[in-house]
């Protein structure tokens, strides 16, 4: 039987890109979450580097979204992410590199007002079962120094972020412009669509994401008052209306 496994972390927008991406190929799969940190022992031996998402097809690895998306393509070519014409190619993967690098600032900077809140972040990272959850003392305050530390939480980094981040928006919502805001290169959905939007979602606290708020979660006001510019622009009405009408979710996020 041919099986297929995502690793990876709930929590993250590259990985809700790869699940993503496996969904829009109508692909069966299973997400199966590693633990932040521990994760980079395996990823190393896998594949020689130590990021995630990271996809098993029967007996091929690869690493990160992006070569994600360029494998499923040529193996599965059906439901197309890249287009054929060289221009509109060109075009997406330009996209998908600014979504991926927003992704970076996206993450450190809702990280650290989410952090200053609660310890919500850590406690999906932590998974319902498993080690971290018997030995939650000890386990907890671990995670959440080494989040810290390897996502780079220090004021003069988030603020810094803060500003490209505006700046990566901006440019994204232009691009949308110019292809008249229905989707980002041609006329239907694809990989710049798919990056974008999943890079973009916890901004937006997007229903049926890791990143939806339940009314009683208490969220920073600056987090609040920068979900409302981002939905004033054509670019937030778009994510939210692709989620709406395009995401169709086959596997849990939660992953096992």
């Amino acid at each position: 039987m041919h099986m297929r496994v995502l690793y990876q972390f709930p929590l993250s927008h590259y990985c809700e890109k790869a699940r993503w991406l496996l969904d829009h190929k109508e692909l069966d799969y299973i997400a199966h979450n590693l633990i932040p940190g521990f994760h980079r022992a395996f990823a190393q031996l896998k594949t020689g580097q130590n990021k995630l998402p990271i996809l098993k097809d029967d007996s091929r690895w690869v690493a990160q979204s992006t070569p994600i998306a360029l494998y499923l393509d040529d193996t599965y070519p059906e439901h197309s992410l890249l287009r054929r014409d060289q221009l509109l190619r060109d075009n997406a993967l330009k996209i998908d590199e600014i979504a991926d690098e927003l992704g970076i600032h996206v993450r450190r900077w809702t990280l650290a007002q989410a952090l200053s809140y609660s310890d919500e972040p850590i406690e999906i990272m932590m998974g319902e079962q498993g080690y971290l959850r018997q030995f939650e003392k000890f386990s907890k305050p671990i995670l959440k120094t080494l989040v810290k530390k390897s996502y780079e939480l220090e004021q003069d980094k988030i603020a810094l972020s803060k500003q490209r981040m505006d700046e990566l928006i901006i440019e994204l919502n232009d691009r949308l412009i110019e292809n008249y805001g229905r989707y980002f290169v041609g006329d239907r959905l694809g990989l710049a669509d798919i990056a974008v939007c999943s890079i973009v979602a916890p901004l937006l606290h997007i229903k049926g994401t890791p990143w939806e708020i339940e009314s009683s979660e208490v969220i920073s006001t600056e987090l609040e008052e920068y979900k409302q510019y981002i939905l004033s622009l054509p670019l937030g009405q778009y994510v939210q209306r692709i989620y709406e009408t395009e995401r169709n979710a086959r596997v849990d996020w939660r992953g096992m």
